[in-house]
């Protein structure tokens, strides 16, 4: 579609290239994503041209053309403004192609091509870096920073992604400069987290870290940094190095983008609270009691201030409270471990267990023996309907109140294990036991 919008815009006189991630990606064998198009027509210009075109952004340049399966974002060639709040120009003036690469952010986003010949062309040294595979920044580094600051966790998210390493002074820029991530709105930096970790995983945290990001971005991370762990279950390190080893290790095949964003945020919070429950008792030994609990609540407060949704909020603090559930469920009885692999969220705690274990010990029996149950389940493996419900009690004489709901559960229990079957089962039994409350509950 990209390719008609350009034909469409010559035809009328204009020129109109390819520009920025595309170029970038195909040059690098990658498969590109949406294709920009940059044009030398002015935005009342361009709109006629495509009946539904969408005036997003005209008064810096951007018009934007929809299609069938994706759209196409058409910007007039540009020289921008002065930048006031480190995120946007005042205002823009129409320009040409050479000024239009130099305002741009990384030098290996600033190419052009030609949709019909495929000439790269290329006024700031991009593809020298391409093939370098340095990621630099347009000019001057902290010029480019001070225009817009979201570019500080972009340059980490581009190098880590493209396996880039980031030029010197770009890096010294972005170092002395990461206080002023600060000021970004938090919807801006989650977007951007959310990107980096699923495209860059731990290398992008790394980056975080060395950059000097993470103390303003994610400062319950920052402090997991030389929390050190008991060498026989983690022989790789402290809590941060075993947290970027969680994201190196996690496997997202094959999953939508938000089970799979709540996953990354999950594997990324899991141990968040280590830093604060740790303690050495005194035969040396060092323990993180109640980490689990303790880190579903910082987790809650963490992504609230991020302002997360809360369908995220809630998935990702059952996986953070309920990760150190795996060691006891070779223990747990029937009923239990029932209800824990007919989670709907079963796939996504597997998961995060897998990427745990194989930043640590290694050890998967654990893994397994969930897939064994899981198949032995079969297509029995959601939960059956309760055999009993407060009204079947209520006729049967027991009054509303703590025991009933005390008595639902042995119920329940005694179905998941197998013991009853049928409500004439449960029946059977619950007026066996009569008014009391069941042993044991």
């Amino acid at each position: 579609m990209a390719r008609a919008v350009s034909e469409r815009l010559r035809s009328a006189g204009h020129q109109a290239l390819f520009c920025g991630g595309a170029v970038r990606d195909r040059l690098l064998g990658r498969e590109p994503g949406d294709y920009d198009v940059a044009t030398s027509a002015p935005p009342e210009v361009v709109a006629p041209l495509f009946p539904h075109a969408l005036l997003v952004g005209a008064q810096f340049g951007t018009v934007v053309v929809p299609g069938a399966h994706h759209q196409v974002q058409v910007t007039t060639f540009r020289a921008d403004g002065l930048y006031i709040d480190g995120r946007r120009p005042t205002g823009v003036v129409f320009s040409d192609a050479t000024t239009d690469a130099q305002r741009r952010d990384f030098t290996v986003n600033g190419l052009f091509e030609d949709p019909w010949t495929g000439e790269v062309i290329d006024y700031v040294g991009g593809r020298q870096d391409l093939k370098a595979r340095l990621l630099r920044a347009i000019g001057d580094p902290s010029a480019r920073f001070l225009e817009d600051h979201l570019r500080m966790l972009r340059a980490v998210r581009q190098a880590a992604q493209l396996n880039f390493a980031i030029e010197p002074k770009t890096f010294e820029a972005l170092r002395d400069l990461a206080p002023r991530v600060a000021s970004v709105s938090v919807e801006r930096i989650r977007v951007e987290l959310v990107k980096l970790l699923k495209a860059g995983r731990g290398k992008a945290l790394r980056l975080l870290r060395d950059a000097n990001l993470l103390t303003y971005v994610l400062p319950e991370i920052e402090v997991m940094r030389g929390v050190t762990q008991p060498p026989k279950y983690h022989p790789e390190g402290d809590v941060f190095v075993h947290t970027a080893l969680v994201l190196d290790n996690l496997p997202l095949e094959g999953l939508e983008a938000e089970p799979a964003e709540d996953l990354v945020w999950a594997a990324l919070l899991h141990d968040v609270s280590k830093p604060q429950t740790r303690s050495v008792g005194p035969d040396g030994r060092i323990r993180f009691h109640g980490h689990e609990s303790a880190g579903r609540e910082a987790s809650e407060s963490l992504l609230e201030r991020l302002k997360c949704s809360r369908r995220t909020i809630d998935r990702v603090t059952d996986l953070v409270g309920t990760h150190m559930q795996f060691p006891s469920l070779p223990q747990m009885r029937a009923a239990k471990l029932r209800r824990f692999l007919a989670q709907p969220d079963i796939d996504l705690h597997m998961r995060l267990h897998s990427a745990d274990c194989g930043a640590s010990h290694g050890d998967l029996s654990l893994l397994d023996f969930c897939r064994t149950r899981l198949a032995e389940l079969g297509s029995e493996r959601a939960l059956p309907a309760p055999l009993l419900t407060g009204a079947d009690l209520i006729a049967l004489g027991h009054a509303p109140g703590p025991d009933m709901g005390k008595l639902l559960a042995w119920v329940r229990d005694l179905q998941l294990e197998g013991e009853i079957a049928t409500r004439e089962d449960a029946v059977r039994r619950v007026r066996e036991r009569g008014s009391s409350s069941p042993s044991g509950t």
